[in-house]
C-alpha cells in the first residue's frame, strides 16, 4: 500500500511548507498552516506513452470570431465586465463581508433572466448559495423587489452534486456560486475553505463552465489585508477578477476590474447602496462633489482617470499642531507611502516645514485613489491647509510629483479637462504638456506648473 503523502499549506497565502510552523514566513500570519493530503499522482513516465491526438496549429491571420455577450441591464456591471458577460467565462468577485456582493449578483441574475441567450431562448439563471438557505435568499429578493424573477435557487456545497446537476445538455446560461470558500469536494479530507479545497473546487467549476459554455460568478472572501483569500492560482484560472470596494460608513460602492480577458482592466463601476438595493451611478463625479463646500482651506478637486472613465473627487487635508511625541500621518483613500514621499519633497525641495505637524488626508466619498496623477492635488491641499488659503472653487488639479520637485505629465489630460468643463469648472492647474499641442478644451483656463516650488510661491505670495 502506497504511503499517504501530506504537505503543510498556509490557509492565508497558499505557501507550502515541508513541516508545520506556527508562523507563515510569507504573509506573517500565525496559526494558519494546516496539514493537507497530497493528491495521488501517476508517474509522468507512465502517462507519457499513452496515446494523444495531434495538435492543429493556426496562424495569426484571419478574422476573429465576434463574441456574443449577455447584457445584465446594469450599465456599471456591464462596463466593468467589458460590455457584458461572455458565455463560458468565469468571474471571481471579492469584497469585504457585508459590502453588497450577494445583493449585486442577485440583482444581476434577476435582470439577466429577463433577456435571451445566444440562440434566442430565455436566459436560464441559477443561484447556488453555500452560505445561506433558500429562504434567506428569498427574503433578500423580497426586500429588493425581485421575487418574481425567474431564477432557480439552491443551497448546496458539494461540488460533485453541483456538477451532476449542471452538466446536462440543457445547462443554464448564468450560474452564481456564493461562495467558493464554502464549496468542497468529498474526495479530499481537508475542510471547506482550505487552500486545497478552494483550488480543487474552482478547477472543477471552471472546467464545467468551459465545457457547457455558461458564465459563472464565483464569490470570494477576502483577507484582512483586502486580498482574495485562498490560493493565488485561483485568480490566474478565472477570466475576470472584480473587487467590490467601499466603506460601510459611506453609501458609495466601487466595482473594480483588476483582471479581464474580455475587456479593459482597472475599469470601475460606481453604485449607491439604498433601501432598494444597489443603484448604479451614471455620473459619479457630480455625486462625489455634491457635498463639497468651496473656499475652504485644505480642500481641492482632483481630475482623475479610473479605467476609461474620468472622475472628479475632492481631496481634503488638515495640517494641525503636533499632538504627541511623534507627528501623526492619517490617510483615508490614498497610499500612505506616497504621502510620505510628497511630504519629503515639500520639506527638502520647497522648504515647507511639516516635521512638527499632524497631517490628515482624506479622499471624500470613500473612493480609493491609486493614480500618481493625484500627487499635485495632495500637495496643493496640504499647502492650502498649512497657509490657510483656500484653493479657488472653480479649479481642478492633476499632475505627478517627482523626487526633485518637478511636475510630470500624466495620460489623457484632454479627457480630464472635458469632464471638469462639463461640471462647470473654469480653471485648471496641470503639468506641462509633453508636446506643443494645446488642450482641445477652450472652456477652461489652463495654467501649467513645471515645479512644485512654483505652486508654493503662489500660496505664499497670494
Amino acid at each position: 500500500m502506497a504511503k499517504k503523502m501530506t504537505q503543510f499549506v498556509c490557509q492565508n497565502c497558499g505557501t507550502i511548507y515541508p513541516r508545520w510552523a506556527g508562523k507563515c514566513e510569507s504573509c506573517g500570519e500565525w496559526n494558519t498552516i494546516i496539514e493537507e493530503d497530497l493528491p495521488q499522482k501517476e508517474s509522468p513516465t507512465a502517462t507519457m506513452g499513452r496515446g494523444g491526438r495531434k495538435i492543429d496549429f493556426s496562424d495569426l491571420r484571419g478574422a476573429p470570431e465576434i463574441i456574443f455577450r449577455l447584457k445584465s441591464q446594469i450599465g456599471e456591471l456591464d462596463r466593468v465586465c467589458g460590455g457584458g458577460l461572455v458565455p463560458g467565462s468565469v468571474i471571481l468577485v471579492g469584497g469585504d463581508p457585508g459590502i453588497g456582493k450577494s445583493t449585486l449578483l442577485l440583482q444581476a441574475v434577476a435582470n439577466l433572466s429577463k433577456g435571451v441567450n445566444k440562440i434566442g431562448s430565455p436566459t436560464k439563471c441559477v443561484y447556488i448559495s453555500g452560505e445561506e438557505s433558500v429562504d434567506q435568499v428569498r427574503l433578500r429578493a423580497m426586500r429588493l423587489g425581485l421575487s418574481e424573477a425567474n431564477v432557480d435557487l439552491a443551497s448546496v456545497s458539494n461540488v460533485r452534486d453541483i456538477v451532476a446537476t449542471l452538466d446536462t445538455p440543457d445547462s443554464p446560461d448564468i450560474v452564481v456560486i456564493d461562495s467558493i470558500q464554502t464549496m468542497f469536494i468529498d474526495t479530499l479530507d481537508s475542510a471547506p475553505g482550505t487552500v486545497g479545497q478552494v483550488r480543487a473546487a474552482g478547477h472543477e467549476l471552471i472546467r464545467l463552465a468551459k465545457r457547457r459554455q455558461f458564465a459563472v460568478f464565483l464569490v470570494g472572501h477576502v483577507t484582512k489585508e483586502g486580498t482574495l483569500a485562498g490560493p493565488r492560482v485561483l485568480e490566474h484560472m478565472v477570466d475576470t477578477v472584480l473587487y467590490f470596494e467601499g466603506d460601510r460608513g459611506h453609501h458609495f460602492r466601487i466595482l473594480r476590474s483588476v483582471k479581464n480577458r474580455f475587456g479593459a482592466t482597472d475599469e470601475i463601476g460606481v453604485f449607491e447602496m439604498t433601501e432598494n438595493g444597489l443603484q448604479e451611478v451614471p455620473n459619479p463625479s457630480a455625486l462625489f462633489l455634491a457635498e463639497r463646500r468651496g473656499n475652504i482651506a485644505g480642500s481641492c478637486v482632483y481630475a482623475g482617470i479610473e479605467g476609461s472613465r474620468p472622475m472628479l473627487v475632492e481631496i481634503q487635508a488638515l495640517v494641525a499642531p503636533q499632538s504627541g511625541a511623534t507627528p501623526r500621518r492619517a490617510v483615508v483613500g490614498w497610499d500612505t507611502n506616497r504621502l510620505a514621499m510628497i511630504l519629503a519633497v515639500l520639506e527638502a525641495r520647497c522648504g515647507v516645514s511639516l516635521a512638527n505637524k499632524d497631517i490628515y488626508l482624506n479622499v471624500a466619498g470613500g473612493l480609493k485613489v491609486t493614480e500618481p496623477a493625484c500627487d499635485m492635488a495632495v500637495a496643493t491641499a496640504i499647502v492650502s491647509s498649512l497657509t490657510q488659503k483656500a484653493v479657488p472653487a472653480d479649479m481642478v488639479i492633476f499632475g505627478e510629483v517627482g523626487l526633485s520637485g518637478e511636475i510630470r505629465a500624466v495620460p489623457q489630460p484632454d479627457l480630464r479637462l472635458k469632464e471638469a468643463s462639463k461640471l462647470g469648472f473654469e480653471r485648471a492647474l496641470t503639468p506641462p504638456s509633453r508636446t506643443d499641442k494645446k488642450p482641445k478644451n477652450d472652456m477652461i483656463r489652463v495654467t501649467h506648473i513645471g515645479n512644485l516650488r512654483t505652486l508654493i510661491d503662489t500660496f505664499q505670495g497670494g
